[in-house]
């Protein structure tokens, strides 16, 4: 059963020694909240059908666990693009379309919403700048990651000092693909060709997305890990988009992750 009192995120060791600087993340999963049904836990997608009161409350838990203001979560609309924002306020309105969002804002809490797709956490400790992408294999494979480096450099961070996690997201043993996907990836990159595995099914491949992403980011000039959690497999801790429609259900909660600057 959820534990219903308190979220309780998973950390990274690499972003908590990032710590003594300031800086405050989290990887959320299910545990926490008060959704229920196939949403049951802390679900913080507001993209969901689930009860947006609910929804509103989790969210709520959160940004208590990352000691911001409710309002001072910021998750953009996400589109699976390379696209970054620099944040400095919370969101007057509308949330902007994007799948990054860095600040040097002390009390904000940049984060992404996932549920299979990479959570991405970034930290340069000294330059005090942070940022969180969404990373499904669409946004890594179009540059989200390097996008949100670069951004991040332009609010004083360096490449070299920066480090970037990886979080719970699906794993090469429950991502399978067709080869349509896989000729896209070789087509760019003759090297991709290593990141997929044979599959039980002819004609279908294994892709491993968290090998993939950890190693763009390697690639970039950033340290950089995995915490290596599969949000397909360890059902009672996270959501999955592909395990729900193995499963015919109607939709899908989303787990969040995310890093603040707290007050120096």
């Amino acid at each position: 059963m959820l534990d219903s009192s308190r979220p309780d995120p998973l950390r990274s060791q690499l972003l908590e020694s990032a710590a003594k600087s300031g800086i405050r993340h989290g990887f959320f999963t299910r545990m926490g909240g008060v959704s229920s049904g196939i949403y049951g836990g802390l679900n913080i997608g507001t993209g969901s059908n689930d009860d947006q009161d609910l929804v509103s409350e989790n969210r709520r838990r959160v940004a208590a666990w990352m000691r911001v203001p409710a309002e001072a979560l910021i998750t953009a609309y996400q589109i699976h693009s390379p696209d970054v924002i620099v944040v400095r306020a919370p969101f007057p309105g509308e949330r902007p379309k994007a799948d990054a969002v860095v600040t040097d804002r002390p009390g904000i809490a940049v984060a992404a919403s996932t549920a299979d797709c990479g959570p991405v956490l970034f930290a340069d400790p000294a330059a005090r700048v942070v940022g969180a992408a969404h990373a499904g294999w669409k946004g890594a494979f179009g540059g989200v990651l390097e996008n949100t480096i670069a951004a991040m450099e332009g609010l004083g961070a360096q490449r070299d000092r920066i480090v970037a996690v990886l979080g719970p997201s699906i794993s090469q043993k429950n991502y399978e693909v067709g080869p349509e996907f896989v000729a896209r990836f070789v087509q760019a990159d003759p090297e991709n060709e290593r990141y997929f595995s044979a599959s039980a099914n002819a004609g279908r491949l294994m892709f491993d997305l968290n090998g993939y992403t950890v190693d763009r980011l390697k690639r970039a000039g950033v340290t950089a890990a995995q915490l290596g959690r599969c949000t397909y497999a360890e059902e009672d801790l996270f959501y999955s988009y592909r395990r729900m429609t193995h499963r015919g259900e109607a939709d899908y909660g989303r787990q969040i992750s995310a890093i603040a600057l707290e007050d120096a």
